[in-house]
């Protein structure tokens, strides 16, 4: 190896662990130092706030759970709808509104938003319609069965924080 190649070398692997420093330092809220120009160190603080509250976790979880369990029943019912299985069609339509949603959901609460209770309401209203198409078909499909169960978890997550 030519001395401009480890050079390279070493600058790239120091640049990557600082990368990984600064990652690891902002997911725990570290407080840490920069150097200025003059190698003085700057001590501050980036974050004005604690960086996870815990308001919405109940909420991110849940909504994160049934975006995921529904992505699996949607794609369920359109090979059973594709195979002729018209008895799939309410319970798709029932997943794709409730998967629209429940995924705003996800990320609002991720932001911690203020509009995330105006949410968990109208996502209440969805995971009810959703689970009550799924229902009938958890007995003998696996992945309504999945979607229907995380749908009433995320009913009793938003009722914790949805707007009355």
């Amino acid at each position: 190896m030519d001395r401009r190649s480890f050079i390279g070398s070493a600058a790239a692997a120091s640049l990557a662990s600082v990368s990984v420093a600064a990652v690891a330092a902002e997911k725990t809220g570290h407080n840490h130092a920069h150097m200025n120009h003059n190698q003085t160190p700057m001590n501050h603080n980036h974050h004005a706030m604690p960086m996870h509250s815990g308001l919405y976790d109940g909420v991110l979880a849940a909504a994160g759970k049934c975006v995921v369990d529904a992505e699996v029943c949607l794609a369920h019912c359109i090979r059973q709808l594709s195979e002729g299985d018209q008895s799939m069609a309410d319970c798709a339509k029932g997943v794709n509104q409730m998967l629209a949603l429940c995924k705003a959901l996800e990320s609002l609460a991720a932001q911690r938003s203020p509009l995330t209770p105006v949410l968990a309401k109208v996502c209440i209203e969805a995971c009810k319609q959703c689970a009550d198409a799924c229902k009938e078909h958890a007995p003998h499909h696996a992945e309504c069965k999945a979607c229907y169960e995380s749908c009433l978890a995320c009913i009793e997550a938003c009722e914790k924080v949805a707007v009355k």
